[in-house]
């Protein structure tokens, strides 16, 4: 015979006890863009595996003016993702039209063109491309933007010179030469 009161003592002990906690919806499209990233040998995900919604992804390019540099860009993914963006913010303070000194990235995107069928390789391709073809007409850093515009060659020696941790008008950058 079935001793009722040993099964609900079983059933409160088992209620007492925390449930694995199901995937939320954003973990779940994150898995989902990471198992189909392509591997780039100029891109590299750092902290990935440990937290999927927290992690650093390295851009090294290997071509352009930004070549020979590594740049740190740390990825904050919201709960709501892929209805919202990624935060993503430059770790390292560089010289760049689309990137500011406190490491804010304008990349089209990230903020107004943001689309829930766009996925982190879209966000990781687009900031190479950002390395590849710096755009002064969307700027968030205007002095790097107008120095672009104006003079190409000077802005190529602000970026060699940046890049190894130089400053240009009396702002200091980090060393970012791998």
């Amino acid at each position: 015979m079935l001793n009722i009161w040993s099964v609900k003592k079983k059933q409160q002990k088992e209620a007492s006890v925390p449930k694995a906690t199901k995937s939320s919806p954003a973990r779940i499209r994150i898995q989902k863009d990471v198992s189909e990233l392509e591997e780039y040998s100029t891109m590299k995900t750092v902290g990935l595996e440990e937290d999927p919604q927290n992690f650093t992804l390295e851009i090294s390019p290997d071509e352009g003016m930004y070549k020979g540099g590594t740049f740190k860009f740390r990825f904050k993914i919201p709960d709501a993702y892929p209805h919202e963006p990624p935060a993503v913010n430059c770790m390292q303070r560089i010289y760049h039209p689309n990137i500011n000194p406190s490491g804010e990235v304008c990349l089209n995107i990230l903020r107004p063109d943001w689309k829930p069928v766009l996925s982190l390789s879209s966000v990781f391709v687009g900031l190479q491309y950002l390395f590849l073809e710096p755009n002064a007409d969307d700027p968030l850093n205007k002095e790097a933007a107008e120095v672009l515009r104006r003079n190409r060659a000077q802005f190529i020696q602000n970026v060699n010179a940046s890049m190894a941790g130089g400053s240009i008008d009396g702002v200091g950058f980090d060393d970012v030469r791998v």
